[in-house]
């Protein structure tokens, strides 16, 4: 019997912290804010009865609203539910404020939040509003219909700060809505619950607590590691099962299986960092960064793909020559088999059924992704969520508890300041950590107001920092490492989506998330950049999130169809590059990247690429994430005549359109899961900011260990390449403590 046959019962909830005191707009400005977002969202009624503010629409056209609706559900269709869904308005959602609170409080930069209250006052003023709308008349005072036709010429103006107010509040609002309203769900045919797979049993974990003031604030140990991710997690089992006294260190906490998945409005506050909501500054790309106990591992969609040997060449040519080596090949295939990575269980659903078959029909080379499920068949596309069968073979399931096993302590909550160091005969010198610890609450939760914080140093002989490219070259910039290289060179593999309605039911939710890969254009410069075509999640709030916005009733009708969707990735391996740095207020990771005409022209080659393979695999209607290109129908072919295919001249008309549009932000959203490079490995102090070997040039025992040492985009899914270099860096270290306890013991004798 499969884990498909299986009922999943559902996950206990996983409150959230209280928002902070205090709001952060005035009463007027909210009163604008929740305008737009009834806007996007607005409530929908006909003629024949209207209540509040609303779009009103004539019965023939709601009549034909609710037949739409019905004929996508495929079921005997609630009107009642149909009609609530048509009626609820945005700010009418329980929650949907508090969420935008939070969202604005904790999660928003101060500055992006002043340009915010600048618009919102604007708008309520006469003459602000005859700049912004064109009418005298303060926004929330108009109708529906009016504020729709303003929001449409936002999208189109020529003033870039009104494109960007477009952007952010329709993918807000949007995203908002579909997470926390009641009648999405039912209406999308969307269970909250995986309805495959069974609770799994998590490793009974155990944490370091200090919430007693005598508790000791200086803890001693071999070696601390800051990160509990893929890199960390790897180099914690390694040290441990070599003997040393290992200590894991993590901002994120552990959620055990019963608490997974969350979710969607719990878990991005949760697992991801920023709360999910990290945006580069430009406005172009939204990037998702796991900031839970296990890291990135924790919400990845099980992709275990090794490094190509393109990029392996590459990097051996940067002299690195460990990456063509053997030895390298051995890491590669040594985390591969604890984590029991292969492809002989798959159970391709509906999305990755259609890009293989597509991809076939075209001659494009596909295969399938092979899963880091531990022989079992993982069906499940919840997993970004967090995995509730314990199948996924990440750091909480396999790594973490070897090392545990080993005698390695962890603390969650805590949050590193800075590395420490001694000058020892001119060598600056790494000799532990300083941070805070923030406790759970008295339930064992993260929702309560009586969590302790208390400041704790840790002594250690080495220190490996493997918090992610977005926060280790900020613990190496706190700490007084200077280096020009840090911070550079960050890699995002840009992404952008082409989604497809098919006949027939695909439920895209249910299934593995990504299972296969079509890589037919990953070479289009002769030097291994280009995109790689996947699936991706598609839980209502990733994914709808990203579909274009015309009008609310369009909109809503459209989400109706979602279970006869698909979406597909096409990820960029780029060749340019950007930085993170701290934010001057807060110190909070801030990114600037842009992606470059080269890395957008590799999107838009594999967003074509994803049009044809879903039409060749039978979609009826495609469609582009790009503002202002129509969506493609597909046209039924008489009888007795062959099916054109690619080579339809409609479609082929609608290709050129795509082409001729292009894809520049912020007409076209990207987005990103993928970071590297920030600390990069070289062999030069000049260019880099480790060592071949993982550790930081001027230091002694300070090692970084996660994909920030990526000496380029990796191209594929980094957790491979990243617990592989782990793999290598932290047996070295082991060899450095075995070699100095010899010294030691020596100089006793």
């Amino acid at each position: 019997m499969t884990t498909r046959d299986m009922d999943f019962l559902a996950p206990l909830a996983a409150p959230l912290p209280p928002p902070p005191d205090g709001d952060v707009f005035t009463e007027e400005q909210w009163t604008t804010l929740l305008a737009i977002a009834d806007t996007v969202i607005p409530s929908i009624q006909s003629t024949k009865a209207t209540t509040g503010p609303c779009l009103v629409i004539t019965e023939r056209e709601y009549s034909a609203a609710v037949g739409m609706i019905k004929a996508a559900q495929r079921v005997e269709a609630d009107a009642t539910l149909i009609d609530r869904y048509l009626q609820e308005s945005a700010s009418s959602v329980p929650g949907f404020k508090e969420s935008l609170h939070r969202t604005f409080s904790q999660y928003v930069r101060e500055d992006a939040r002043k340009g915010i209250a600048v618009i919102l006052n604007a708008l309520n003023t006469r003459a602000g509003c005859l700049l912004l709308t064109g009418s005298t008349t303060p926004l929330h005072q108009q109708s529906v219909a009016v504020r729709q036709g303003i929001l449409r010429n936002w999208s189109t103006s020529y003033l870039p700060p009104l494109k960007q107010s477009y952007k952010a509040f329709t993918s807000l609002f949007k995203q908002v809505w579909l997470k926390t309203s009641p009648t999405v769900g039912p209406i999308l045919g969307f269970p909250k619950v995986p309805v495959h797979g069974k609770p799994g049993n998590g490793y009974q974990y155990e944490f370091m607590q200090f919430a007693s003031p005598t508790d000791a604030d200086v803890l001693y140990t071999d070696v601390v590691v800051v990160g509990s991710g893929c890199g960390g997690a790897v180099c914690a089992k390694n040290l441990a099962e070599d003997g040393h006294r290992v200590i894991v260190v993590d901002k994120g906490y552990y959620h055990p299986p019963e608490n997974l998945p969350m979710s969607e409005q719990e878990g991005q506050v949760h697992l991801f960092m920023n709360g999910g909501i990290e945006v580069s500054d430009d406005g172009s790309t939204s990037i998702i960064a796991g900031q839970v106990w296990g890291g990135g591992g924790t919400v990845n969609w099980s992709a275990s793909l090794q490094t190509q040997g393109f990029v392996r060449r590459e990097w051996a040519d940067k002299g690195l020559p460990f990456f063509t080596s053997s030895e390298y090949q051995k890491s590669l295939d040594r985390v591969c088999h604890r984590m029991g990575v292969s492809t002989d269980h798959i159970d391709h659903n509906p999305a990755n059924r259609a890009l293989l078959e597509g991809s076939r029909r075209l001659g494009y080379s596909v295969k399938a992704v092979p899963q880091n499920t531990g022989g079992n068949q993982h069906y499940c596309g919840y997993c970004t969520l967090g995995c509730g069968s314990a199948e996924k073979q990440g750091p909480v399931v396999s790594w973490l508890p070897d090392a545990a096993r080993a005698g390695a302590q962890f603390i969650e909550g805590f949050e590193v300041e800075k590395v420490l160091f001694e000058d020892r005969g001119g060598q600056k010198v790494a000799v532990g950590v300083s941070g805070s610890w923030t406790s759970r609450d008295a339930n064992g939760g993260l929702s309560g107001t009586d969590r302790v914080k208390k400041e704790i140093v840790i002594r250690a002989k080495k220190v490996i920092v493997s918090a992610g490219a977005l926060q280790s070259p900020l613990v190496l910039l706190r700490s007084g490492i200077k280096n020009r290289e840090i911070c550079r060179n960050l890699y995002l593999h840009p992404v952008t989506l082409v989604a497809a309605i098919y006949a027939e039911e695909t439920r895209p939710w249910e299934g593995g998330i990504l299972t296969s890969l079509c890589d037919e254009f990953q070479n289009l410069d002769g030097r291994g950049h280009g995109p790689k075509l996947e699936t991706t999640v598609m839980l209502p709030s990733y994914s709808l999130t990203f579909m274009p916005w015309t009008g609310g009733l369009d909109y809503k009708i459209f989400c109706s169809k979602f279970k006869h969707m698909t979406a597909m990735l096409s990820l960029a391996r780029d060749r340019d590059t950007g930085r993170v740095f701290p934010d001057p207020v807060d110190g909070r990771p801030r990114i600037e990247y842009s992606p470059s005409a080269f890395d957008r022209n590799s999107t838009l080659e594999g967003a074509i690429a994803l049009a044809k393979i879903n039409l060749m695999a039978g979609a009826q209607q495609i469609l582009s994430i790009t503002e202002g290109i129509p969506p493609f129908i597909r046209e039924e072919v008489p009888v007795g005549e062959d099916d054109p295919g690619v080579n339809d001249p409609r479609f082929q008309d609608w290709l050129a359109l795509i082409r001729k549009k292009g894809i520049h932000s912020p007409d076209t959203p990207f987005a990103c899961a993928h970071q590297m490079g920030s600390n990069r490995m070289g062999n030069n102090p000049k260019s880099s900011v480790v060592d071949p070997r993982g550790k930081v040039w001027g230091t002694e025992g300070l090692y970084v260990s996660d994909a920030s040492v990526f000496p380029s985009a990796s191209g594929v899914n980094p957790m491979i390449t990243n617990m592989a270099i782990s793999d290598w860096i932290s047996n070295g270290i082991a060899r450095e403590l075995r070699a100095e306890a010899r010294v030691v013991e020596s100089a006793r004798l």
